[in-house]
């Protein structure tokens, strides 16, 4: 299940957010210090982050670079005081989210969550899909892969057998071959199966 971790020092505001979560049906976790949070990280966490970016000791922009060394991919979010606007810009240029500045309206603050948390999903159901079609392409002979090669591109079976010096009847059976393992039923589906990979 996706959940907001909300990172803030600030009691008062920890509670405000949590209880406008709740009031919207999204699951949320808390904690009061950046250097808390970072201890808790899993790799394996999803759903979204929401940082206030002036914190004691490590400020949220740290702990996002902290995030973003170990590869972290979910969607962050920064509530920023009037000052803090350049930084939170630089914010977005790394890959943040979005920034919103206090004091925020409750309801925008919970669409550009509930907006991150599907952006979430939707990458790591993305994730989930290459890594099934990789397992599908390293299951394929060195030479399928070849006639995979020059089937993605449109190559007709006579050029891509002269290619590889082998006869057409061998390029129809490698094509039956690759189609069956891929679990494609057109070259359009394949090469659109293969861009799964170029996005990730």
């Amino acid at each position: 299940m996706s959940i907001a971790y909300l990172v803030d020092d600030d009691a008062a505001m920890r509670d405000a957010l949590s209880w406008l979560l709740r009031s919207r049906g999204i699951e949320s976790r808390v904690w009061d210090s950046a250097e808390a949070f970072l201890t808790d990280y899993r790799a394996d966490m999803s759903g979204c982050l929401v940082l206030d970016i002036r914190m004691q000791a490590m400020t949220g922009l740290e702990l996002f670079d902290h995030l973003l060394a170990r590869d972290c991919r979910m969607p962050v979010i920064f509530l920023t005081g009037h000052g803090d606007v350049p930084m939170a810009v630089k914010t977005l240029k790394k890959g943040a989210f979005d920034f919103l500045e206090k004091p925020f309206d409750d309801n925008e603050l919970a669409d550009r969550i509930i907006e991150a948390l599907a952006l979430d999903e939707q990458r790591r159901l993305r994730g989930a899909s290459a890594s099934q079609v990789q397992r599908r392409v390293d299951n394929l002979t060195a030479r399928e892969r070849e006639v995979m090669q020059g089937i993605v591109v449109g190559k007709l079976n006579k050029v891509i057998a002269g290619e590889l010096n082998i006869s057409m009847r061998t390029v129809e059976v490698h094509r039956a071959h690759i189609f069956e393992k891929m679990q494609v039923r057109s070259a359009v589906e394949l090469a659109q199966m293969l861009g799964l990979l170029d996005e990730r």
